[in-house]
């Protein structure tokens, strides 16, 4: 049977009668009495007279054994329950509706699509925010240090020339030699066809002065590079070494990042000209050999290309340098105190920094399009 202190249930009248001290403290109790009624049983009346104390846990109690939709009729029609315990059970009555309201939508495909799409749009937000407040403590701390060479960090700026320039050549001038070959073979492939193999050299030529010298070495920096940045610098952060920088009031961005945007600044304008040349080269091997394209030929013609394009190509070179070290270590600040979060964010900045160089890329040949530059 339930416990009379609290809760009594008639059958014949099919009804309940709250007493007592409905709070948190004797949550346990009034929920061990309602479960002694039997489930089965369908209550047409409450009669809350006696009842001298609730809250919105002990309310829940209520709502749960008879269903809101239930408490809801029995509350709008009953004239003895005291205005304040009114107030708690339509305060509860509105939590469910609410809650049943926002799981219906919830299961709307569109609804969810939405919410997504309206989270990610304000993540975003939120991360431009930080890139934006990022570039300007950058410009900020470059135009104080600049006028003071004795401030010029000439140990750690020759380090990262090093690292992400000297050590990337081969690998640079490996990649581009075979996608120079490979652009040489699928151009004398189609060309042949028309019996015009031989401008299988200016669209080499044209392809790695204008585009793909620049763009490679700044993709295989970007994947490279960025990484690096962002692991070094986040690893640092987890070995509570930027907290000793603060303590000590050293500028991090002043040690950190700009000897690695003045090193990439250097370094990638040099790795696309070895790049453009590996590409020239490759495409040359197969001229050579499959076209019956002499060397000195292949020269003359490659002479005829205006310079123009290698300029053009050459110009992209810093934009692309400044963006890469820029995601590379702006993402290495914001990893957390954990091996984990160095991993995500080294991914992270690896897909920014590709994703930033090819959309500068295409906007860069609008630009130059349009100039006919």
């Amino acid at each position: 049977m339930p416990d009379s202190s609290f809760v009594e249930y008639d059958s014949s009248k099919q009804s309940l009668q709250l007493s007592g001290s409905w709070t948190f403290e004797n949550y346990l109790s009034i929920q061990k009495s309602l479960r002694n009624i039997p489930a089965d049983n369908t209550i047409k009346t409450i009669d809350f007279s006696q009842l001298e104390r609730l809250d919105l846990n002990t309310a829940s109690l209520v709502a749960e054994f008879v269903s809101p939709s239930t408490l809801e009729k029995l509350v709008a029609s009953t004239q003895q329950l005291n205005p304040h315990h009114r107030d708690i059970f339509q305060q509860l009555l509105r939590a469910y509706q609410n809650q049943q309201t926002s799981s219906s939508e919830a299961k709307q495909p569109w609804f969810a699509f939405i919410a997504q799409l309206g989270a990610w749009v304000s993540w975003q937000s939120y991360q431009f925010i930080i890139l934006v407040n990022f570039i300007g403590r950058v410009l900020l701390t470059t135009l104080a240090v600049l006028p003071r060479p004795t401030r010029w960090r000439f140990t750690s700026w020759f380090f990262h020339m090093q690292q992400a320039g000297l050590a990337a050549i081969p690998i640079v001038a490996l990649m581009a030699f075979l996608i120079g070959a490979v652009v040489a073979f699928l151009g004398a492939t189609v060309l042949k066809d028309f019996g015009a193999a031989i401008y299988t050299v200016d669209l080499v030529a044209f392809g790695f002065m204008r585009e793909l010298g620049v763009l490679l070495a700044a993709i295989l920096l970007a994947g490279r590079t960025a990484s690096s940045f962002t692991a070094q610098i986040g690893a640092m952060k987890v070995n509570e070494e930027l907290d000793a920088m603060r303590v000590e009031k050293l500028d991090a961005v002043e040690l950190l990042v700009i000897p690695r945007i003045l090193a990439l600044l250097i370094m990638l304008p040099l790795l696309s000209f070895v790049s453009t040349l590996a590409g020239l080269l490759g495409g040359a091997a197969v001229a050579i050999a499959s076209l019956d394209i002499s060397p000195t030929q292949y020269l003359s013609i490659l002479n005829e290309v205006p310079l123009r394009h290698f300029w053009v190509g050459l110009s992209k070179a810093p934009f692309f340098a400044v963006v890469i070290a820029i995601i590379g270590c702006l993402e290495g600040f914001k990893v957390t105190n954990s091996a984990r979060s160095i991993g995500e964010h080294t991914t992270s900045s690896v897909v920014q920094a590709l994703f930033a160089v090819i959309l500068l890329d295409a906007i860069a040949a609008l630009f130059f399009m349009e100039m006919q530059w």
